[in-house]
């Protein structure tokens, strides 16, 4: 017996390990490509790919991972942990996030059956609406197209870099807000604006000329106006909340005999991090006449 059919006998073909493993040739070759299962050795001739009986384990797992809905990018982490406690922990904070996303589903589709059946979902309903005006004001901005998913990230980076522009362009003098000047979801992009009110307009459009614009940022002055709002919880951020705070706003404009005057926006008067789940974080805001 040579030294390669020795090799042979403690292989599997990848039809004999498919079996054992209950997967299909064809999802093998594709673990092989993406690196989460790589044969022991792959014949140089003939292309075919072999494997050893303790790789079972990990096919099976990889498996498993997948009847999970998990991503492929985030199985090979699992997968690719160091030790079992790791690759646990991995697993828990996926899970973690699947549970968040379907909670968001969950209240989203009440919602909606809410509208669609022409019942009320009582949602609206929780929103005290009021007015207040607010004084022309200069502000540094920064503007991007941004989906959904990609907003909470944003709006936290970009009012960052804002705030810190502004000790420049003599301090912030009113809380921060978002502006959403076309519709941002999973489909539509916006565009979206962060605005932080600042004290010198001379400053600020110095800081803009210094500065550039490879961010989209700009300066501009806010025209003083009357804005409709309800005041919302960090919990009450997340959609569908949100969703039925604007619109709660939307419905009492119409009944007060008002007109929006400008787009929608958040005012963010607390700080993010500190506050707790039922603490008031943000104004949903329409300017009205």
């Amino acid at each position: 017996m040579t030294e390669d059919e020795a090799v042979d006998e403690e292989l599997l073909t990848i039809g004999a390990f498919a079996a054992r493993a209950r997967l299909s040739a064809k999802a093998l070759r594709l673990y092989d490509r993406l690196g989460l299962l790589v044969p022991a050795r792959v014949d140089e001739a003939s292309g075919y790919r072999y494997y050893r009986a303790e790789q079972v384990e990990r096919a099976r797992t990889v498996a498993l991972l997948r009847q999970l809905d998990m991503p492929l990018a985030r199985v090979a982490e699992v997968a690719g942990a160091p030790d079992g406690a790791a690759a646990a922990d991995r697993l828990a904070a996926y899970w973690a996030d699947v549970e968040t996303r379907v909670a968001g589903q969950r209240a989203l589709a009440e919602y909606l059956r809410g509208r669609l059946s022409g019942r009320s979902s009582g949602m609206s309903e929780k929103f005290v609406v009021e007015t207040v005006d607010v004084p022309e004001r200069v502000v540094v901005a920064e503007t991007r197209h941004v989906l959904a998913d990609e907003l909470p990230v944003w709006i936290g980076s970009a009012l960052g870099r804002l705030e810190t522009a502004a000790r420049e362009c003599g301090g912030v003098t009113a809380p921060p807000f978002v502006v959403y000047h076309a519709e941002v979801s999973p489909e539509s992009d916006g565009p979206a604006e962060a605005c932080v009110p600042v004290g010198d307009e001379a400053a600020a459009r110095a800081w803009l000329a210094r500065e550039g614009r490879t961010r989209a940022t700009s300066v501009r002055v806010e025209p003083a106006q009357r804005l409709a709002f309800t005041r919302i919880t960090k919990a009450q951020v997340a959609h569908p909340q949100i969703l039925a705070a604007f619109e709660a706003v939307e419905e009492w404009i119409a009944r007060a005999g008002l007109e929006q005057a400008g787009p929608c926006r958040e005012v963010y008067f607390a700080d993010w991090e500190a506050a707790g789940a039922g603490d008031p974080v943000c104004d949903v805001a329409f300017p009205v006449r």
